[in-house]
């Protein structure tokens, strides 16, 4: 039995793949959660193609049983795909700025020149947060990232130890200017950060001059050299008003703080931001971390930086249901559009999705593009389009915030029923995992006999569904909810 979760996590996604350029988008596809486009793919590929392929890849284990994975991935989707259908567009306005599409660089080491954006704008991406520019002179370490990694699979986790721009500013600014003449219908926003109420004025006032869409203000940085910057802001409602309504008050363009994730809630600074003007807000920065392996030693020292990646999603997504679940930000932004952009763990469009349906409006993206490159977006875009498709939505509008209807109060929560797992005996496999796990950190709820088939006692099982979440074959399910016993 071929999973093809992971045997598409194997692929090396080489650059210039010896498998062949279609064979490789595929595999690539399935990687990114965008079945509907891997399945048009390998319906194109022939046997013999595949073959040479499989002989073709160069993975230093084992070749990727691309043959195997084709069936696996045809079988259960072809019955949804329609290749006749036309895709619906992901066009969306963001702080009234109309943007082809919800996907956007975020401001990082992945958007530093003007080649590195405009290969990015060529491939699809809607626009760009440049990374943070500023009147110091930024001195970077060497190395300043590490990964952290679990079971073999990279990048569960990125730590961060880059600041802003090493470019001077008149050159940024030279670049984005450039940039919006030669892509005028891109998105382009600069990040800015300044140490005084005169240079964030200077700075914004040379954003909107360069003819930038926006200017984003950097409230979040984490691992800043000197006090009194980047997240020292962040961490302050005070400071977040006070420099956010200087900018409004400066330029007409508009104005979005960056929210830092180092603070207990995200309620007051995203008010702050309202109460200064603030148009919109982009929120996470890196979380503040440590990573103790070798890899994250600068000169022999480790210190406290940033931490990014798909660790971090749930954090995040925490952090901006706190702004569009209150009732506040979340009426104005009917009413006085101040909208969100959601940042923090986003590899798949269905990542992307979730912040869509917690009320953001467009989002951006970092440690994948580091990880994977700006080709991601085909899927990003792509898998974004056949959901919409196949749920039968024609503006992306209407996904953003769908969600937080569902949200309630941890009191609130149905504490009188309960659904049983339910366990699929031709996926069942016989491992034993949902035994192991239920025994040493459930209820001792699941027997595992002879035959190595497991089987749900009820009488003792809670439905907490460690089992289903541990299982490595999908084998069990969900079965219908029930009233509790008395």
């Amino acid at each position: 039995m071929l999973h093809i979760n992971e045997e598409v996590a194997r692929c090396l996604l080489c650059y210039d793949a010896p498998c062949g350029e279609k064979v490789a988008r595929a595999i690539r596809a399935a990687r990114f959660d965008n079945l509907w486009t891997a399945v048009e793919l390998f319906n194109q590929l022939s046997d013999e193609e595949l073959a040479h392929a499989e002989k073709a890849c160069i993975h230093y284990d084992k070749p990727i049983r691309i043959s195997e994975l084709k069936q696996a991935i045809i079988n259960p989707k072809s019955e949804t795909l329609n290749p006749n259908s036309s895709l619906p567009s992901l066009a969306i306005n963001f702080c009234n700025i109309p943007c082809e599409n919800p996907f956007f660089l975020a401001s990082s080491a992945i958007c530093t020149n003007y080649e590195m954006v405009a290969r990015a704008l060529e491939a699809g991406w809607a626009g760009v947060f440049y990374k943070t520019i500023c009147k110091q002179d930024i001195q970077e370490v060497s190395p300043r990232f590490d990964a952290v990694r679990k079971e073999g699979t990279p990048f569960v986790g990125f730590r961060n130890m880059e600041q802003l721009s090493e470019n001077p500013y008149t050159v940024d600014f030279d670049i984005l200017r450039r940039l919006k003449q030669n892509y005028p219908t891109k998105i382009i926003i600069a990040s800015i950060m300044g140490q005084t109420e005169e240079e964030w004025i200077e700075l914004a006032k040379m954003a909107q001059d360069a003819g930038c869409d926006a200017v984003e203000l950097n409230f979040s940085c984490p691992q800043m050299r000197l006090t009194g910057l980047g997240s020292d802001i962040g961490q302050n409602s005070e400071l977040i008003l006070f420099y956010t309504s200087f900018v409004k008050g400066a330029v007409s363009i508009p104005v979005i703080p960056k929210m830092t994730p180092n603070i207990m809630s995200m309620g007051k600074p995203a008010l702050a931001s309202f109460y200064g003007g603030a148009s919109g807000i982009s929120a996470i920065n890196t979380i503040k971390s440590i990573t103790m392996s070798q890899d994250a030693e600068v000169s022999e020292k480790k210190t406290v930086s940033g931490y990014s990646g798909k660790a971090v999603k749930p954090i995040a997504l925490r952090m901006i249901y706190e702004i569009t679940g209150n009732p506040i930000l979340h009426n104005a932004g009917i009413e006085k559009h101040i909208d969100i952009s959601g940042i923090g763990g986003i590899e798949t469009w269905r990542d992307a999705l979730e912040f869509i349906q917690l009320g953001c409006r467009n989002v951006q993206v970092c440690t994948a593009v580091m990880q994977y490159g700006y080709r991601i977006i085909d899927d990003l875009i792509l898998g974004l389009q056949h959901y919409m498709l196949e749920r039968g939505v024609t503006e992306l509008k209407t996904l953003v915030g769908e969600e937080l209807k569902n949200f309630v109060l941890p009191h609130d929560l149905d504490r009188e029923t309960m659904v049983f797992p339910k366990i699929d005996r031709e996926k069942c496999i016989g491992c034993g995992r949902c035994y192991v796990s239920c025994a040493d950190g459930g209820h001792q709820a699941i027997t595992f006999d002879e035959d190595r088939k497991p089987k749900i006692l009820g009488a003792k099982c809670v439905g907490c569904h460690l089992c289903r979440l541990v299982c490595p074959t999908g084998a069990i399910g969900i079965a219908k909810r029930i009233n509790k016993t008395k």
